[in-house]
Protein backbone atom coordinates (compact mmCIF):
# COMPACT_ATOMS: atom_id res chain seq x y z
CA UNK A 1 0.00 0.00 0.00
CA UNK A 2 1.51 3.66 -0.93
CA UNK A 3 0.32 6.22 1.84
CA UNK A 4 -0.61 9.33 0.51
CA UNK A 5 0.12 12.62 2.54
CA UNK A 6 -1.52 15.95 1.82
CA UNK A 7 -0.15 19.33 3.39
CA UNK A 8 -1.85 22.11 3.54
CA UNK A 9 -0.40 25.64 3.39
CA UNK A 10 2.96 25.80 2.06
CA UNK A 11 6.09 23.67 3.02
CA UNK A 12 9.38 25.21 2.77
CA UNK A 13 12.17 23.17 0.78
CA UNK A 14 14.18 22.50 3.52
CA UNK A 15 11.84 20.54 5.73
CA UNK A 16 10.35 18.71 2.22
CA UNK A 17 13.87 17.70 1.45
CA UNK A 18 14.72 16.60 5.31
CA UNK A 19 11.20 14.68 4.77
CA UNK A 20 12.27 12.83 1.92
CA UNK A 21 15.67 12.07 3.16
CA UNK A 22 14.59 10.02 6.10
CA UNK A 23 11.60 8.51 4.27
CA UNK A 24 13.93 7.26 1.42
CA UNK A 25 16.00 5.52 4.10
CA UNK A 26 13.61 4.32 5.89
CA UNK A 27 12.07 2.53 2.74
CA UNK A 28 15.14 1.45 1.41
CA UNK A 29 15.69 -0.39 5.05
CA UNK A 30 12.21 -1.90 5.16
CA UNK A 31 11.30 -0.02 8.13
CA UNK A 32 8.70 2.48 6.40
CA UNK A 33 6.00 1.87 3.19
CA UNK A 34 6.32 3.40 -0.08
CA UNK A 35 4.61 7.57 -0.09
CA UNK A 36 3.49 9.91 -2.45
CA UNK A 37 3.48 13.71 -0.65
CA UNK A 38 1.42 16.08 -2.70
CA UNK A 39 2.14 19.81 -1.46
CA UNK A 40 3.13 23.37 -2.38
CA UNK A 41 6.23 25.99 -1.89
CA UNK A 42 6.50 29.27 -1.39
CA UNK A 43 7.97 30.60 -4.22
CA UNK A 44 11.61 28.89 -5.31
CA UNK A 45 13.97 28.02 -7.70
CA UNK A 46 15.65 24.74 -8.16
CA UNK A 47 18.72 23.84 -9.88
CA UNK A 48 18.76 19.62 -11.00
CA UNK A 49 21.93 18.22 -11.34
CA UNK A 50 21.88 19.79 -15.23
CA UNK A 51 21.56 23.42 -14.37
CA UNK A 52 23.49 25.90 -15.99
CA UNK A 53 24.30 29.26 -15.26
CA UNK A 54 23.16 31.07 -17.89
CA UNK A 55 19.62 30.00 -17.40
CA UNK A 56 18.99 31.43 -13.87
CA UNK A 57 18.12 35.16 -15.38
CA UNK A 58 17.11 36.51 -11.89
CA UNK A 59 18.91 35.00 -9.50
CA UNK A 60 17.86 37.55 -6.92
CA UNK A 61 13.93 37.20 -7.35
CA UNK A 62 13.73 34.26 -4.90
CA UNK A 63 15.54 31.81 -2.76
CA UNK A 64 17.53 29.28 -5.24
CA UNK A 65 17.97 25.84 -4.15
CA UNK A 66 20.47 23.02 -5.46
CA UNK A 67 18.17 19.95 -5.66
CA UNK A 68 20.55 17.01 -6.61
CA UNK A 69 17.41 15.83 -8.75
CA UNK A 70 17.37 15.11 -12.38
CA UNK A 71 17.22 17.75 -14.36
CA UNK A 72 17.89 21.81 -14.99
CA UNK A 73 16.15 24.85 -13.59
CA UNK A 74 13.00 25.01 -12.56
CA UNK A 75 9.88 26.89 -10.19
CA UNK A 76 7.74 25.94 -7.42
CA UNK A 77 5.40 27.56 -5.82
CA UNK A 78 1.28 28.73 -4.53
CA UNK A 79 -0.82 26.94 -7.12
CA UNK A 80 1.54 24.55 -8.33
CA UNK A 81 0.78 20.85 -6.88
CA UNK A 82 4.37 19.01 -6.17
CA UNK A 83 4.02 15.24 -6.00
CA UNK A 84 7.26 14.02 -4.08
CA UNK A 85 7.70 10.31 -5.39
CA UNK A 86 8.91 7.95 -3.04
CA UNK A 87 8.68 4.45 -4.41
CA UNK A 88 10.78 1.21 -4.01
CA UNK A 89 11.87 0.11 -7.19
CA UNK A 90 13.34 -2.42 -5.68
CA UNK A 91 10.11 -4.10 -5.65
CA UNK A 92 8.52 -2.64 -8.90
CA UNK A 93 10.84 -2.40 -11.59
CA UNK A 94 14.43 -1.49 -11.76
CA UNK A 95 14.26 0.40 -14.88
CA UNK A 96 15.10 4.18 -14.47
CA UNK A 97 13.82 5.24 -18.49
CA UNK A 98 10.44 3.28 -17.43
CA UNK A 99 9.86 4.98 -14.66
CA UNK A 100 9.76 8.23 -15.62
CA UNK A 101 7.68 7.31 -18.53
CA UNK A 102 5.25 5.72 -15.94
CA UNK A 103 5.48 9.31 -14.30
CA UNK A 104 4.52 11.05 -17.72
CA UNK A 105 2.00 8.67 -18.25
CA UNK A 106 0.66 8.99 -15.44
CA UNK A 107 0.17 13.12 -15.67
CA UNK A 108 -1.38 12.64 -18.88
CA UNK A 109 -4.01 10.59 -17.75
CA UNK A 110 -4.84 12.73 -14.56
CA UNK A 111 -4.82 15.76 -17.40
CA UNK A 112 -6.61 13.90 -19.16
CA UNK A 113 -9.52 13.92 -16.23
CA UNK A 114 -10.06 17.79 -17.66
CA UNK A 115 -10.05 16.77 -21.61
CA UNK A 116 -6.66 18.03 -21.63
CA UNK A 117 -4.31 16.26 -24.04
CA UNK A 118 -0.47 16.37 -22.49
CA UNK A 119 2.18 14.96 -24.33
CA UNK A 120 5.99 14.17 -24.33
CA UNK A 121 8.45 15.61 -26.51
CA UNK A 122 11.66 13.89 -27.77
CA UNK A 123 14.60 16.09 -25.94
CA UNK A 124 12.28 18.22 -23.57
CA UNK A 125 11.39 16.84 -20.01
CA UNK A 126 7.89 17.32 -18.86
CA UNK A 127 4.04 17.28 -20.13
CA UNK A 128 3.31 20.17 -22.97
CA UNK A 129 0.18 20.58 -24.11
CA UNK A 130 -0.56 22.45 -27.57
CA UNK A 131 -1.53 26.06 -28.10
CA UNK A 132 -3.52 26.26 -31.19
CA UNK A 133 -5.10 29.70 -29.67
CA UNK A 134 -2.01 31.39 -29.66
CA UNK A 135 0.32 32.45 -32.77
CA UNK A 136 2.76 29.61 -34.14
CA UNK A 137 6.24 29.73 -33.42
CA UNK A 138 8.91 31.75 -35.62
CA UNK A 139 9.36 28.33 -37.86
CA UNK A 140 5.21 28.02 -38.36
CA UNK A 141 5.12 24.92 -36.10
CA UNK A 142 2.07 25.46 -33.27
CA UNK A 143 3.20 26.88 -30.12
CA UNK A 144 3.69 24.25 -27.44
CA UNK A 145 3.31 24.93 -23.77
CA UNK A 146 4.73 23.11 -20.65
CA UNK A 147 2.40 22.22 -17.91
CA UNK A 148 4.18 19.76 -16.10
CA UNK A 149 7.71 19.36 -14.62
CA UNK A 150 9.76 16.02 -14.08
CA UNK A 151 12.88 15.57 -12.23
CA UNK A 152 13.84 12.46 -10.09
CA UNK A 153 16.63 10.92 -7.67
CA UNK A 154 17.31 7.46 -6.79
CA UNK A 155 19.01 5.89 -4.03
CA UNK A 156 19.10 2.54 -3.71
CA UNK A 157 16.87 2.38 -6.13
CA UNK A 158 14.32 4.51 -3.76
CA UNK A 159 12.88 7.46 -5.81
CA UNK A 160 12.61 10.71 -4.79
CA UNK A 161 11.73 14.55 -5.75
CA UNK A 162 9.06 13.72 -8.29
CA UNK A 163 6.24 16.26 -10.37
CA UNK A 164 5.28 19.27 -10.32
CA UNK A 165 2.15 20.11 -12.07
CA UNK A 166 0.37 23.75 -12.64
CA UNK A 167 -2.71 24.48 -11.71
CA UNK A 168 -3.02 28.34 -10.99
CA UNK A 169 0.39 29.87 -10.31
CA UNK A 170 1.68 33.03 -11.34
CA UNK A 171 3.12 32.62 -14.32
CA UNK A 172 5.73 35.45 -14.50
CA UNK A 173 7.47 33.59 -11.80
CA UNK A 174 8.72 31.37 -14.00
CA UNK A 175 10.44 34.44 -16.14
CA UNK A 176 13.41 34.13 -13.37
CA UNK A 177 15.27 31.35 -14.78
CA UNK A 178 14.29 29.56 -18.31
CA UNK A 179 12.49 26.66 -17.14
CA UNK A 180 14.17 23.37 -17.76
CA UNK A 181 16.79 25.08 -20.22
CA UNK A 182 14.26 25.40 -23.05
CA UNK A 183 14.05 28.44 -24.10
CA UNK A 184 11.58 27.80 -27.36
CA UNK A 185 8.49 27.43 -25.55
CA UNK A 186 6.50 28.85 -22.55
CA UNK A 187 4.46 27.84 -19.38
CA UNK A 188 0.99 27.63 -18.68
CA UNK A 189 -1.25 26.44 -16.44
CA UNK A 190 -4.85 24.57 -16.10
CA UNK A 191 -6.60 27.98 -15.25
CA UNK A 192 -4.22 29.76 -17.95
CA UNK A 193 -5.74 27.22 -20.32
CA UNK A 194 -9.53 28.49 -19.10
CA UNK A 195 -10.11 25.64 -16.60
CA UNK A 196 -11.41 26.30 -13.26
CA UNK A 197 -10.02 23.27 -11.62
CA UNK A 198 -8.87 23.42 -8.39
CA UNK A 199 -6.14 21.61 -6.34
CA UNK A 200 -8.47 19.05 -4.89
CA UNK A 201 -9.80 18.46 -8.10
CA UNK A 202 -6.30 17.44 -9.50
CA UNK A 203 -5.40 15.89 -6.20
CA UNK A 204 -8.44 13.80 -7.01
CA UNK A 205 -7.31 13.06 -10.70
CA UNK A 206 -3.69 12.05 -9.27
CA UNK A 207 -4.97 9.73 -6.85
CA UNK A 208 -7.65 7.89 -9.86
CA UNK A 209 -4.85 7.85 -12.47
CA UNK A 210 -2.00 6.18 -10.35
CA UNK A 211 -3.06 2.71 -10.08
CA UNK A 212 -3.29 2.10 -14.01
CA UNK A 213 -0.27 3.80 -14.68
CA UNK A 214 2.35 2.15 -11.79
CA UNK A 215 0.51 -1.50 -12.39
CA UNK A 216 2.71 -4.28 -13.93
CA UNK A 217 1.02 -3.21 -17.00
CA UNK A 218 1.13 0.61 -16.79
Amino acid sequence: MVEWITSPGLIAYEDALTFMEKRVAAIAEGRAGECIWLLEHPPLYTAGTSARAEDLTDPDRFPVYEARRGGQYTYHGPGQRVAYVMLDLNRRERDVRRFVERLENWVIAALAEFNVRGEIRPGRVGVWVTRPDKAPGADGAPREDKIAAIGIRLRKWVSFHGISINVEPDLGHFDGIVPCGIRDHGVTSLVDLGLPVTMSDLDTALRAAFLSAFSPDG
